[in-house]
C-alpha cells in the first residue's frame, strides 16, 4: 500500500482558497480522500460554513480516537505585502509558503493521512473520527459547534480528542495545551448630558466616569494563578468618544475591554463583577452605564493523566522532546469540545501563523504525521 503523503496534502488544502466561511474545495478534498479509506463521511453544514464529519469503524464505540480542526483561513491582509503566492504552497529553502500552511492545514493533512494510513494497515478495534470545520477563524457560532449538535442529536460519540492546532512557540514538541483560558469581552457606554465647556456644571460629562472605570476595572488584580494556569489578564482596548469639538462635553462615550480569565473565575461571575464596578461608578458621578458582555468560551483542563500522557509519549518517541504542559494562548475549538470528551491539543510550531509569507517548514509536516499515527497505534494498543 502506498503511504498517503501529508507535504502533498497539505499543498493541495493550502491551494483550496477557503478564507472564512469559504469552503475552497478543502473539505470536498478530504471527503474524497477519506471515503477512499473506508470513512463514512457526512457533511454537517450550517449556515454559510460548511463542516465534514468523518468515521472510519462502528458507530458508538467504546474507543474512539477523535481529530479535530480546521480548514478556514483568516484573510491575507495586504496581498501585495506577500512575496510568495498565497495560495501556491511553493516550497523554498525546505518552507512551504501559503495562508493556512501552519494554521492548521498541515495538522489536518497530518492526521488525515496518519489516519488514512492506520486504518488500512492495521484495522484497530474500535473508531477514528474526524471533525474538521470551516468556521474556526470566524464567529465559531455554526462549525465545531454545528458537529457537536449533529452528533448528539446521531448519537456520535468520541472517547477522547485531539486537537492539531499549532502549540509549540518555538521548536517542534516543545509545548502541548491540556486546558485554556476563558475569554471574554465588555462593551461600556457611559451616558451623561452634553453641553458646553465653557460651562461644565450644566452639563454631566461621562468621561471622567468613563476614566475612573477603566481605571478600576485594569488596576485590579483578578488572581495570581493556579497549579496550571497563569494569572488571569484585564486588558482595555480601546475608549472612543469621537468627539471632535473642544467646546463641547459629549453626551456619552464608550469602551471595550477583553478577559483571558483562568479557571478560578467562570464568565458569568466577572460579568457580575463587571456590572457591580459600573454601578458603583455611576452612583458616584451621576451618570447612566449600559453594559454588553460576550464570553467566547470558559476556562477549562483536562488534568495531566492517560490522555496527555499518550501524547507527550508519542511526542518524545518521535521529537526527543518531552513536551511542556501549557494553558497559554488564546481560544481554540477545543473550548468546545471539552464538554464532549477529555481533550488536548498537540500541532506545530506556530511562528507565523496568521502572519504575512505564512510558511511551514516541510520537515514537520512529516514528523507530525509520524506522531499523529504513534498516538493512534498506542492509543488502540492499550
Amino acid at each position: 500500500m502506498t503511504e498517503t503523503n501529508p507535504v502533498e496534502l497539505t499543498a493541495a488544502l493550502v491551494r483550496c482558497p477557503s478564507v472564512t466561511p469559504e469552503e475552497g474545495g478543502a473539505l470536498v478534498l478530504l471527503q474524497d480522500l477519506l471515503e477512499g479509506a473506508g470513512f463514512t463521511c457526512t457533511r454537517v453544514d450550517r449556515g454559510e460554513v460548511s463542516n465534514l464529519f468523518a468515521r472510519w469503524g462502528d458507530k458508538g464505540h467504546a474507543r474512539t480516537f477523535g481529530f479535530n480542526g480546521h480548514t478556514d483561513v483568516v484573510p491575507l491582509g495586504i496581498p501585495e505585502a506577500w512575496t510568495m503566492p498565497p495560495f501556491g504552497a511553493e516550497i523554498k529553502d525546505g518552507m512551504m509558503y501559503g495562508r493556512g500552511s501552519t494554521d492548521m492545514k498541515s495538522g489536518v493533512a497530518a492526521f488525515a493521512a496518519a489516519a488514512v494510513d492506520f486504518v488500512q494497515k492495521t484495522p484497530p478495534d474500535g473508531a477514528v473520527v474526524l471533525t474538521i470545520t470551516g468556521d474556526e477563524e470566524g464567529d465559531a457560532n455554526d462549525g465545531t459547534m454545528a458537529l457537536l449538535d449533529w452528533m448528539e442529536i446521531e448519537q456520535e460519540q468520541m472517547s477522547v480528542c485531539l486537537v492539531g492546532e499549532p502549540t509549540s512557540p518555538d521548536h517542534m514538541g516543545q509545548m502541548m495545551k491540556i486546558g485554556r483560558r476563558g475569554s471574554m469581552n465588555a462593551w461600556f457606554t457611559v451616558t451623561g448630558k452634553q453641553g458646553h465647556s465653557a460651562y461644565p456644571h450644566r452639563a454631566l460629562n461621562p468621561m471622567p466616569a468613563m476614566a475612573r472605570l477603566m481605571d478600576r476595572l485594569a488596576s485590579h488584580e483578578l488572581d495570581q494563578g493556579t497549579d496550571h494556569f497563569d494569572a488571569s489578564t484585564l486588558a482595555v482596548v480601546t475608549i472612543d468618544t469621537g468627539n471632535a469639538a473642544t467646546n463641547v462635553i459629549p453626551a456619552e462615550t464608550r469602551a471595550c475591554i477583553n478577559i483571558r480569565f483562568n479557571d478560578i473565575h467562570t464568565g458569568e461571575g466577572l460579568s457580575y463583577w463587571l456590572r457591580d464596578e459600573a454601578a458603583k461608578v455611576d452612583a458616584a458621578f451621576g451618570t447612566k452605564t449600559e453594559v454588553k458582555i460576550k464570553i467566547s468560551g470558559e476556562a477549562f483542563l483536562t488534568p495531566p493523566g492517560p490522555l496527555s500522557d499518550l501524547v507527550a509519549k508519542a511526542v518524545e518517541a518521535e521529537t526527543g522532546v518531552t513536551p511542556e504542559l501549557s494553558t497559554t494562548g488564546g481560544t481554540s475549538d477545543a473550548r468546545f469540545v471539552k464538554n464532549h470528551c477529555p481533550v488536548v491539543e498537540f500541532g506545530l510550531v506556530g511562528k507565523t501563523m496568521h502572519a504575512v509569507d505564512e510558511r511551514v517548514e516541510v520537515a514537520q509536516i512529516v514528523q507530525l504525521k509520524a506522531i499523529y499515527s504513534r498516538i493512534l497505534q498506542d492509543y488502540f494498543a492499550q
